[in-house]
């Protein structure tokens, strides 16, 4: 018979439980005993100690003989099972109870230390079960006796409180702390920290009007009724909310650790695992779970791993795409050179078809980002210096048994096993090896199955599975027939649209299915069936095949070809459907759309080299945009390079196409000399332009040349080449592009001199890209004109950049954003702001190249000046700026950016960016958003 644990609750009056059953213990005196001897933890109380406790001030006249009736009937009361948890010892009488006080003091020091580890998600569930044991005041029976611990525990209450509120602000959910805070400084309104949590909660709510006036009450009520002023961290806050300091929103650092998705089935063993790779990844930076394909290597990771930058290998299929693929995972815009400064834990998922590069690749990162972590899954060692093993063997025989029940309870509501099941779900996870993907597909298929009959088909179809030894055993022919058996359960149907779905790369939604000829119903059912996993938190939903389901498609698709080119026909009507959007309001959906399906754009491009080069030539061309504004220009022009030399004989257009998407990534790259090279190739491969594509592309050539001359100071040639375009753009109907050419033309007019038609020229295309939403151009003439009042008046330049910077934000284009924030830095020079200056140089430097973003094309000369000006500043200067740098946000650079009292306003009509309202502008709010 299973031993009762004896409770005793003190946090409110008191009750003692015996397991689930509450203990009767008589009167208030007994009652005091028990409290006495809670309060004591276990340890021995006196006699005296007791009787004050009991009595008070008016003890019996036998207070020992009285103290021995009231434990003999306190241990009738606890029964068997609690009778020897009161006893008297040499030091007086103890009670060995478990209590509430101790599981409210574990709880809060659980949740107190999540929260300084930075894991307020942890923290909050501990924090709210301590609260939740509170019941009133402590220790109520023993009056003035328990005195010191009430106080205390009243004490640690409190903090509990405020933790918790300060746990929600930390995961972002400023309105439920609102709500906790209002009651929580009504009853203790002199404990300042919760006056600032609520303060703090209320302007991360948008209630800044709320949150001054909160500031006001509480200054008003420590004056009045203590005569006292605020303290240090409330008067810090009242100058930061006074000052609308940016911090004050909880902006998240650029590059921070992702909570990993983790699956919503129960993960079912592995506890030595976990353990031995806590103890791994603390002694060394470099841990690899190896072991056989379907083992469970990536689902210990992501289990093991709360947070980190996760890589998913069995989507790149060349090496020289591996950077690429960790930047797009750390959420760098474009791929740098090397990767520095990254902190965290960067998983590399399925390394086993890459282990050289990867190889090479993590010494990189490891010497680069000392602050860094890499945890790798593989069929095999990395063979890096200083990697640690950690083996990832088939499940034991027990936890394979345990995962079959929990897998086939899910699609079998209600069923528990029986007698009659024990045997054969042992014979099923035997024959299985105790492989994880084996037994998920065996328990899916449950569901039309008896155990009985599933045990002996598995038997009958897997028989090499189960006869070969644990070691010897081939890991992909064992997974490869558990697949083969799998499908071969599936409608002649959904089998058939199911082999074909093994092109696509990185997953792919319901459309792009549709295109290979499946259907709802059908993916419906191969989901059900668990051979194709459904991601239903994002939109629109995700579907996608595990890599050794995707090789058994590939190999066993009875008209690959034809898949793969289905697959790549999709590739080029998604591209083209997209890129249209580019040009307008819904240019950052479009990016995001093609960021998403990069993997399926490589692998039709790839398709397209080989089998029908001038397709891919088209393409690529079209993705121009998507190339430089995405951060793939390496990408990009390999692709384009091995197009057209691919496609010789391609249209005049699709060549010129190409050849400019060249030159601008070219730009991006800052090799000037062939930029020129191949706008000149494109000008000469179009020839005459006919229609008015021909025409929009000539535009668009000229367009360049504008940008290019201006950047070489031949002004003159400038402006007839983007008069031009301008012409062109008007004559072809393309108003989206003819934003572009005025904005080149204005910047050109102003480095011949007519600075103000120039300016007049670049309101009107600011005008023109509000009206019509096109995002990216209202940018870049916003900077181009901010560029133009650089040394005439800074503080409208500083306007206009946070103008640009809106513009830029909302497109999601970082190297613009860092552009507009250098020449931002050159007018905070101007006005004499040298510090604040030198910082947000020094930091958007050090930004864009630690993303591989080269700023010297955005305006040489003033680049120039920048590296210049800063180099020239006293040492000290340099070296408080370098530190204030070092850990900036984005979000924080704009920050620095701020106006003057009396500073130029966005009129939206008229002047444009560039006019005045006269009115008094703070300089910690930017300009209204506008357009696309």
């Amino acid at each position: 018979m299973l031993q009762r644990v004896l409770t005793c609750r003190v946090l409110g009056p008191l009750e003692v439980l015996t397991g689930d059953d509450r203990v009767d213990l008589g009167g208030p005196r007994p009652r005091r005993l028990v409290a006495a001897l809670v309060a004591a933890r276990g340890e021995p109380v006196t006699e005296d100690r007791l009787t004050e406790a009991v009595w008070g001030d008016a003890p019996p006249a036998n207070p020992a003989a009285s103290l021995a009736a009231y434990v003999s009937r306190l241990r009738r009361a606890f029964g068997s099972s609690g009778a020897g948890a009161l006893a008297r010892g040499a030091g007086g009488w103890s009670l060995a109870a478990a209590s509430d006080v101790a599981d409210f003091e574990a709880a809060v020091a659980r949740g107190r230390e999540a929260l300084r580890a930075g894991r307020p998600g942890d923290a909050l569930p501990a924090l709210r079960a301590a609260l939740r044991l509170w019941r009133g005041r402590p220790y109520p029976e023993l009056e003035e006796y328990a005195g010191p611990d009430r106080a205390a525990l009243t004490e640690l209450r409190s903090v509990a409180t405020e933790e918790t509120a300060a746990a929600l602000l930390a995961v972002g959910d400023a309105p439920a702390a609102v709500r906790e805070l209002h009651p929580a400084v009504r009853e203790e309104p002199y404990r300042e920290r919760r006056w600032e949590l609520l303060i703090l909660a209320l302007y991360r709510s948008a209630r800044q009007g709320e949150a001054l006036s909160a500031l006001r009450e509480v200054r008003a009520l420590l004056a009045d009724d203590l005569g006292v002023d605020p303290g240090p961290e409330l008067q810090s806050l009242e100058r930061r909310l006074l000052a609308q300091d940016p911090a004050l929103l909880l902006a998240p650092p650029s590059v921070r650790p992702p909570s990993l998705p983790r699956p919503l089935s129960r993960f079912v063993g592995r506890t030595a695992e976990r353990a031995l790779l806590t103890t791994a990844l603390r002694e060394s930076r470099l841990v690899t779970l190896v072991g056989p394909g379907g083992a469970g290597k990536t689902r210990l990771a992501v289990e093991w791993a709360a947070d980190a930058f996760l890589v998913r290998l069995a989507d790149v299929r060349s090496p020289g795409n591996l950077p690429s693929a960790v930047a797009t995972a750390l959420g760098l815009v474009e791929t740098p050179p090397r990767f520095t400064g990254f902190r965290g834990l960067l998983v590399l998922d399925n390394c086993e078809h890459l282990i050289e590069p990867v190889g090479d690749l993590v010494l990189a990162l490891l010497a680069d980002s000392p602050g860094l972590r890499v945890l790798a899954t593989s069929r095999e060692a990395l063979g890096v210096d200083g990697e640690r093993l950690l083996p990832v063997d088939p499940l034991p025989r027990a936890d394979a048994v345990t995962l079959l029940t929990d897998r086939i309870a899910a699609v079998r509501p209600g069923w528990r096993p029986g007698a009659g099941d024990v045997a054969p779900l042992d014979r099923l996870a035997a024959s299985l090896d105790g492989i994880p993907l084996a037994l998920e597909l065996a328990a899916a298929r449950a569901r039309v199955l008896g155990i009985e009959e599933l045990a002996d088909l598995v038997g009958e179809r897997f028989p090499a599975l189960g006869r070969s030894p644990r070691g010897g055993l081939s890991p992909h022919a064992t997974l490869e027939a558990t697949v083969a058996w799998s499908v071969d359960l599936l409608p002649p149907r959904d089998r058939r649209l199911f082999l074909r779905l093994w092109p696509f790369e990185g997953g792919f939604t319901l459309e792009g299915a549709a295109a290979l000829g499946s259907d709802l119903a059908a993916l419906s059912s191969l989901v059900t069936r668990s051979v194709v996993v459904a991601d239903t938190t994002v939109t629109p939903a995700r579907y996608r095949l595990l890599e050794m389901i995707r090789a058994y498609c590939r190999d066993h698709d009875p008209d690959a070809v034809a898949s793969r080119a289905a697959h790549a026909a999709w590739v080029r009507g998604l591209v083209a459907r997209t890129v249209p959007e580019l040009r307008g309001a819904r240019s950052a959906w479009a990016i995001r759309v093609l960021n998403r399906e990069l993997p399926n754009l490589r692998a039709g491009l790839l398709h397209d080299l080989a089998a029908d080069p001038g397709a891919a030539l088209r393409t690529a061309a079209l993705l121009e945009w998507f190339w430089l504004r995405g951060g793939h220009t390496v990408e990009g022009l390999q692709v384009l390079t091995a197009a057209l030399e691919g496609a010789p004989g391609a249209p005049p257009e699709d060549r010129a196409r190409a050849l400019s998407a060249c030159a601008a990534l070219h730009w991006i790259g800052g090799d000037l000399a062939e930029v020129r090279r191949r706008l000149d190739e494109a000008v000469g491969a179009l020839g005459e332009p006919s229609g008015d594509e021909g025409h929009r592309l000539l535009g668009q050539l000229r367009y360049y040349e504008a940008l290019l001359l201006s950047t070489d100071g031949d002004f003159d040639s400038a402006a007839a080449a983007a008069r031009e375009a301008v012409a062109l753009a008007a004559t072809t109907g393309a108003a989206w592009f003819g934003v572009l050419p005025q904005a080149a033309l204005g910047a050109a007019l102003i480095g011949q001199g007519d600075v103000a038609g120039g300016r007049r020229l670049l309101d009107t295309a600011i005008g023109e890209a509000r009206r019509a939403g096109y995002g990216w151009s209202g940018g870049l003439a916003s900077h181009l004109l901010a560029r133009s009042w650089l040394s005439e008046d800074p503080d409208r330049a500083i306007a206009l950049l946070h103008d640009a910077i809106t513009w830029f934000r909302a497109e999601d284009d970082l190297s613009e954003v860092l552009a507009c924030l250098a020449h931002g830095a050159v007018a905070l020079f101007g006005i004499g702001r040298t510090g604040t200056a030198a910082t947000l140089v020094v930091a958007v430097f050090g930004h864009a190249a630690r993303r591989g973003i080269r700023l010297d094309n955005a305006d040489p000369p003033a680049m120039a000046a920048l590296r210049s000006r800063l180099a020239a500043l006293d040492d000290d200067v340099r070296a408080e700026a370098q530190a204030r740098a070092e850990t900036l946000t984005v979000e924080e650079m704009i920050g620095l950016l701020s106006w003057r009292a009396e500073q130029p306003q966005h009129t939206g009509t008229g002047q444009g960016a560039g006019g005045y309202r006269g009115t008094r502008r703070s300089s910690s709010v930017a300009p209204a958003r506008s357009g696309g």
